[in-house]
Parts: structure tokens; sequence; C-alpha cells
């Protein structure tokens, strides 16, 4: 018994240890790839848009950026899955709460963020940011709530357009990192790379 239990021991710690290998290079290529997809959306925000409402920055692009500069070889950060399920997203979350009665604000956040989970299911177009996205169109602040439809043009697919766009230049700068899997994307990428 004590046997096991030393070496069930001596197993996780291994594992331990092995999750937390500390990669610099790949720190400084997640650090620099989400600063300037973030800062180029910031950018714009400021030049163009008022400094009262971030409206070209919404709070599902923070955790988008975890996936596609921290975590590049996951199904979910995937392009299709980065661009389609925020377009679905914003487009499920506009059309609940223009539907819903506004006194029902917790029924039209629940029932919004619900169907889009479902529909990112159905597509296969999983990127958890999406349910977010959605939320945003029913518990933005007004000026997000006014924009109705097109909320889903911008700033949702604009600025998954300018992350993306970031994300292919510096998850492709090095030769350890190659973004995205889909070898499709990667040899058109290749080719303009040239």
């Amino acid at each position: 018994m004590k046997k096991r239990i030393r070496n069930n021991f001596r197993r996780v710690r291994y594992i331990m240890y092995r999750e937390t290998l500390i990669d610099f290079r790949e720190h400084l290529w997640t650090f620099l790839g989400s600063f300037v997809g973030i800062g180029l959306i910031g950018l714009l925000n400021s030049r163009y848009l008022t400094n009262n409402d971030n409206l070209f920055l919404i709070g599902s692009f923070g955790a988008s950026c975890v996936l596609i500069y921290g975590l590049i070889n996951s199904p979910l950060a995937q392009p299709r899955n980065l661009i389609g399920g925020h377009v679905i997203c914003a487009v499920i979350g506009v059309t609940v709460y223009k539907v819903m009665p506004q006194e029902f604000a917790w029924l039209s956040s629940a029932l919004s963020v619900s169907l889009a989970i479902v529909s990112m299911q159905m597509t296969k177009t999983m990127h958890p940011p999406g349910g977010a996205t959605a939320l945003i169109a029913n518990i933005g602040s007004e000026k997000v709530k006014a924009l109705g439809y097109m909320y889903v043009l911008s700033p949702v697919l604009s600025g998954v357009l300018i992350l993306f766009v970031v994300a292919l230049i510096f998850n492709n700068l090095t030769p350890h990192r190659s973004y995205p899997l889909n070898k499709k994307w990667y040899r058109v990428w290749q080719r303009y790379k040239r």
C-alpha cells in the first residue's frame, strides 16, 4: 500500500512539474500577440469612438485572446470557431434582445446565452467567449443595445477580424508556432508570407 501511494505521488509530482514548465518564447509571443491585438482595437476605439463607452472593446475579446494567442492548438481557437462563434452569438444575442420585453432582462440574458451555446454546437463553431458576446448584446450599455444588428458588424466582426489577422502574423513568426491548425489556412498564409 505504501509503495502504491509513493508511486502515485511520484506520478502526480511529475505531471505537476511538466505542466508548470516555463517556455519564455511562448510567453513572449503570447504577450506580443494579445498586446497588439487588443491594442489595435483599443486604438481604433480611442481614435474614432468616444471614451465614455468602449464600444469597440468588448469583454469577450479578452477571453478570445487567451485562446488564439495562448492556446493556439486548441480546436476552440481555430478561425472557424473564432469568427463563426462570435458572429453567430452576436446575431442570437441581438435577436433575443429585440424579441424579449425589456422588463425580463434576466430571461433574455439566459435565453441568448443558452441559444448561442446550442447554435455553436450545431454549427461546430464552439468558441466559449461567444457566450459572453451574446450576453453583452443583452446587458451591455444603452449605446451597445442601440446598435441593434450593427453590433454584429462593429464591434464584433471587425474586432474579431483584427484579432485573427494579428494571430496569423504573431503565431507564425517563429518556426515553433503554427496557427491555424487547418493546413489549408496554413498553406494560404505561407504563400503570402513569401
